[in-house]
């Protein structure tokens, strides 16, 4: 009975080192069953890890119709329909060319103003215009866009939408030359009248724009853009340099299977 109660009394003075030992070796190794606890959670299922490319477009063309719109323009509102085809020599290196009709409806800030009388004795009216008179009076009445550009997508990344799933997206800048068709004054040859006229003018372009990739074929496409080009004044002889912002929204088609050397 005695050999008993010592063992007891032993067994209770030494469970307290031991129990001390083997906390400091869990604090020195860290909590492993927490850690094996998010391994294998399921918050583990919920978000995946994010790498590599899950959209490749080395070796591919890119076909793009599009629309764009007009920004904070004073005398026509332009949607212009038109299409873009681009190659990918390099994974962010892309070679485009691109073609677009306008339309053009009157700006909401549009006024036309005339004058009654003269002198002190002279009344003014103002009133929106129609685009009949607007036709070749106003300057940026855009018909035909057509252009080569130069696109470079240093960037691409991921965006987590509600922790399910991942939407990849590249963010590009574009420049590039462009040949502008516009309508301006001109004179008739015959009657030496001031009458509406087409030209051709050259220009250029500066950009970004962005993709979201919704499968390995199709991308969801905008891009801001400022085209810059000359257009006559109706003073002889005289030009002036407008810069006309563009937004663009169209839809990608890619073919051929992109490579990733």
């Amino acid at each position: 009975m005695k050999l008993t109660l010592r063992l007891l009394l032993a067994l209770c003075l030494v469970a307290p080192v031991l129990g001390h030992a083997q906390s400091s070796e869990e604090e020195e190794a860290g909590d492993v069953s927490e850690v094996d606890k998010d391994r294998m959670g399921p918050l583990r299922e919920r978000v995946r890890p994010v790498s590599g490319h899950l959209f490749l477009k080395k070796g591919r063309f890119e076909f793009s119709p599009s629309v764009s719109l007009s920004l904070r323009d004073a005398f026509f509102s332009k949607y212009i329909l038109g299409g873009t085809l681009t190659y990918h020599p390099l994974e962010t290196v892309g070679v485009s060319l691109r073609l677009g009709y306008a339309i053009n409806s009157v700006a909401g800030a549009a006024q036309l103003c005339t004058f009654d009388g003269e002198g002190a004795d002279a009344t003014r009216g103002c009133g929106k215009p129609t685009l009949n008179q607007l036709d070749g009076q106003a300057p940026g009445q855009l018909k035909l866009l057509g252009g080569a550009d130069v696109q470079w997508a240093p960037i691409y990344g991921k965006l987590s939408l509600l922790a399910e799933k991942f939407v990849s997206f590249d963010l590009y800048g574009v420049a590039g030359a462009s040949v502008v068709q516009y309508r301006g004054p001109g004179l008739d040859p015959t009657t030496e009248a001031q009458v509406p006229k087409s030209y051709m003018t050259p220009g250029g372009n500066l950009g970004v724009g962005a993709r979201f990739f919704l499968n390995r074929w199709v991308t969801l496409r905008t891009e801001v853009r400022d085209l810059i080009y000359v257009e006559k004044s109706d003073v002889p002889g005289e030009t002036y340099l407008r810069n006309q912002l563009l937004f663009e929204l169209g839809v990608s088609f890619f073919f051929l299977n992109g490579s990733e050397s």
